[in-house]
């Protein structure tokens, strides 16, 4: 099996796909600089439950599995520590043998700040945001140009790029035509945060990097994921993914969950008619692995939308607010007034068909996968801690 680093490998995302791609026998190598960990530290926002470091978790799978991920602890805004991942040099900070060392197949970028509230708090984390995850990209579209033009680089993008067109959303790509001529081009993207504005900037820069380097790149523009499980998460406890339940770094469905378990009524912003593409933490791991599969031509910039279904936030209240009460717990709907700029009410029509046609097979929110995501929250209740559920944000 090929080796795949993975950048970001500590996060909500990154730990699963190191575990699963480690399960199916390839060689996983990982690096993060616990920038989230450290994040909810300074805001004093608690995870549901404790979570291992990075070489404790990679220790653990070892100990369960016989499988090794290697860990490197590295701040990728630094060129040089990005660059030894490439040229054989890198100095691992957890691992059993170094056989597999050096220039990798395939790459998996989740190494962002990944929270819009966070990008807009004030000036200072607006430029840790611009600051991290664009010089993280830049460098490594420079290591990819300088050591490894055949790499693969798949990437975590967002559909919140696109906004809320009143339009189609497209794949990425648009075909114009203007004054009797016709020409494609990336679709046009309206952020509403300054972390989507960021994932706006990846895009260009590694659609620049395809032009003049002849790379080849795999963008998923990626909705909200939800749940906590996933095969390998259930050999022990001690390998869960971070959850985070606060309005800063949950995502909906999960802050929903969390919310009803303790009886804080469902944090609706504003009219509720806020629709976006979802999918299950299970499938953001088929989609990655499936992408590195079929790898894109080279030189090309593949764009797929990573979502599996469509829900506007009060459906998704209407659903987890029924499971809540079946479960015995007092759940309540609150519309708050909305602390973030944005459309309530809009169209919404991505098209999502990229993914499935190479073979992703989508894990859709049923009752039972909300009952499943309910069961594990009940579980931590007690850690729950409901005053870091909602601050108020605003932008």
């Amino acid at each position: 099996m090929s080796h795949v680093l993975i950048l970001g490998g500590d996060g909500y995302i990154g730990w699963p796909t190191a575990m699963y791609f480690s399960n199916l026998g390839y060689k996983v190598t990982v690096v993060d600089n616990y920038f989230r960990r450290n994040a909810c530290k300074e805001q004093d926002i608690s995870m549901l439950y404790p979570v291992p470091d990075l070489i404790d978790r990679a220790k653990i799978w070892y100990e369960k599995t016989g499988k090794e991920i290697k860990v490197v602890i590295g701040n990728l805004v630094q060129p040089e520590i990005i660059r030894r991942l490439f040229d054989g040099k890198m100095e691992y900070d957890w691992c059993i043998n170094t056989k597999f060392s050096g220039t990798p197949e395939t790459v998996i970028h989740y190494a962002e700040q990944p929270s819009a509230p966070y990008s807009l708090m004030n000036y200072k984390y607006a430029d840790k945001t611009l600051t991290n995850n664009l010089r993280v990209t830049n460098n490594l579209m420079w290591a990819l140009r300088d050591f490894s033009r055949d790499t693969h680089l798949i990437k975590i993008g967002t559909m919140g790029e696109y906004g809320t067109p009143n339009i189609d959303i497209e794949e990425g790509w648009i075909e114009i035509e203007h004054k009797g001529r016709k020409d494609k081009f990336l679709y046009p993207r309206q952020a509403n945060s300054l972390y989507h504005t960021t994932k706006i900037m990846d895009t260009d820069l590694l659609w620049l990097g395809v032009r003049l380097w002849n790379l080849k790149v795999t963008d998923l523009m990626q909705g909200p994921v939800y749940g906590i499980e996933t095969e390998e998460t259930k050999i022990d406890n001690r390998l869960n993914t971070i959850f985070n339940y606060d309005e800063i770094f949950g995502t909906v469905i999960n802050r929903f969950i969390t919310q009803a378990v303790i009886g804080h009524p469902l944090t609706i912003y504003g009219k509720g008619g806020q629709t976006r593409g979802y999918l299950n933490l299970k499938d953001t791991l088929q989609c990655v692995h499936k992408s590195s599969l079929s790898p894109p031509k080279q030189p090309e910039l593949r764009i797929f939308n990573q979502i599996v279904e469509i829900f506007s936030v009060n459906q998704l209240a209407e659903k987890i607010s029924q499971i809540g009460t079946d479960r015995n717990h007092k759940v309540e709907i609150n519309h708050l007034e909305n602390p973030r700029k944005e459309m309530e009410q809009h169209y919404y029509n991505p098209v999502f068909h990229g993914l499935l046609e190479i073979g992703v097979k989508p894990n859709y929110l049923s009752d039972k996968v909300l009952n499943g995501i309910f069961k594990i929250v009940e579980q931590y209740k007690e850690n729950i801690r409901e005053n870091v559920i909602f601050k108020g944000i605003k932008w």
